[in-house]
């Protein structure tokens, strides 16, 4: 089969040269290559990686020069306030490591953009995090940051990008937050990570709608882009739970006439567990023992003449950035907070 990059993710451990599925191998590898240096660590119920890419690297793995970090639970629920408590513990870490070579006082400027669409649900996080935001600043005796959602090209008649650097000229902060939705190659990554970086960020990259730049090199000033992976192609989706299908089913298979298969209670087999995949190769046939990636790149080729190439979401995505609205805002007056006072 050829191999064609249909790859569609804003996140940096899901690129190309920086894959999730690489063998433990690869990725002790790329923590030695030149131009990436990438960083794996768990706090809690969080799995972090943080990825450093120079200049060389921009070249190796086609993503900005600059650091990456993301923050995922894989394990997360809408509903798991234990779980988002921990990942607001952890954003704050990381928000403090991003910025630990900027002064910020009491006098800054720091200047909160929203992106996305508010009559679009799963591109609505921007928007919705300054709403939440706005009602925390109203109950505070002095202003911490100022908050602004500009819309979306398609509402505005005018290129978000810039707009931000006009109204970034007229303000001139010290820091500019960038937070709004994100694509993601992975089911299992949906509104179940946080991604942060200081090269600012490209809207609409992942869904294959770019826009203008935003970042420092535009604006003339840091920028911090945070965002949340809420929409998944379509062929992904399907690729990963028919694997979760073969999965289940060649575990079955093995489990038959042992002991152990008579305390199963569920049909549900993990996905990262080791299974024996030739057991159902005789069923399904030759391409059910195919590397995931190979059956996702057989779905998206299959795909591809389809005249709409389908996003999909969670069906409680609302319910998903609600939670995600609270946890940015009051990460970011937490950390503003505690950075001012040191």
């Amino acid at each position: 089969m050829k191999k064609v990059d249909w790859n569609r993710t804003d996140l940096i451990d899901e690129t190309a040269g920086v894959l999730l599925q690489q063998t433990p191998a690869d990725k002790e590898k790329l923590k030695h290559e030149r131009g990436v240096h990438m960083e794996e660590s768990q706090q809690n119920r969080v799995k972090i990686t943080k990825v450093e890419v120079n200049a060389a690297g921009q070249e190796q793995i086609s993503k900005k020069q600059g650091v990456y970090i993301t923050l995922s639970i894989p394990t997360l629920t809408s509903e798991d306030q234990h779980g988002f408590s921990q990942l607001q513990e952890s954003l704050i870490h990381y928000l403090h490591d991003l910025h630990k070579d900027l002064k910020i006082t009491a006098e800054s400027k720091i200047l909160v953009i929203g992106l996305g669409n508010k009559t679009i649900t799963p591109d609505a996080i921007g928007p919705y995090t300054i709403d939440a935001m706005h009602k925390k600043q109203s109950e505070l005796q002095e202003p911490k940051f100022i908050l602004y959602a500009p819309g979306v090209t398609g509402q505005t008649g005018f290129e978000t990008s810039d707009y931000i650097h006009a109204l970034t000229e007229k303000i001139k902060p010290s820091l500019v937050i960038i937070i709004d939705a994100l694509a993601t190659s992975g089911s299992a990554r949906l509104c179940r990570t946080i991604q942060l970086t200081d090269t600012g960020i490209h809207p609409g990259g992942g869904v294959g709608n770019h826009r203008k730049e935003i970042s420092k090199e535009v604006l003339g000033v840091p920028v911090t882009a945070i965002g949340i992976p809420t929409v998944v192609e379509a062929p992904i989706l399907i690729a990963d739970a028919i694997d979760v299908a073969f999965r289940s089913i060649a575990a079955k298979i093995q489990e038959k006439g042992k002991p152990s298969g008579k305390l199963s209670v569920t049909n549900w087999t993990p996905v990262n567990e080791e299974v024996d995949l030739s057991k159902v190769e005789p069923i399904f046939g030759q391409w059910a023992t195919w590397p995931t990636e190979d059956r996702r790149q057989l779905f998206e080729e299959v795909f591809s003449t389809h005249p709409e190439r389908l996003m999909v979401t969670p069906k409680e995505v609302d319910f998903w950035l609600s939670q995600y609205a609270f946890l940015l805002g009051e990460s970011l007056f937490k950390w503003i907070e505690q950075k001012q006072s040191t």
